[in-house]
């Protein structure tokens, strides 16, 4: 368990900090644009692991957990898409919320399903 937990936390450690790098590559993006497109492609990544996962090609939980809990995990933020639509939906222009909201689901929601097919 002690090792799983220190698998889990080095993947979180470097998902964490390329989303800090991918975020600050665009600083004057529109609020929330960085973090759609980064938990776009976490959800692409996600699938296609758990797909390669489920079907034995990564070969050890260990490095399923490294990969799947701990860098997409640590990647990906519903947190700061949760703090991000709210700040949209309660500023003076609410649409931009309901689009960036809209948007994040179905475009997770693709990837995901487009990284599952093409794991298979």
């Amino acid at each position: 368990m002690l090792v799983s937990c220190m698998v889990v936390g080095i993947g979180g450690f470097v998902g964490s900090i390329l989303r800090y790098l991918c975020s600050s590559l665009a600083p004057s993006a529109p609020l929330g644009l960085p973090t759609l497109l980064i938990n776009t492609a976490g959800s692409f990544a996600l699938a296609a692991l758990t797909t390669w996962t489920l079907k034995g090609a990564l070969g050890n939980e260990q490095l399923s957990l490294i990969l799947r809990v701990g860098l997409c995990g640590g990647f990906t933020t519903f947190s700061t898409f949760s703090v991000e639509a709210l700040q949209l939906l309660e500023g003076d222009k609410p649409y931009l919320g309901l689009i960036y909201l809209i948007l994040s689901c179905v475009l997770g929601l693709g990837a995901a399903c487009l990284g599952s097919v093409l794991a298979r």
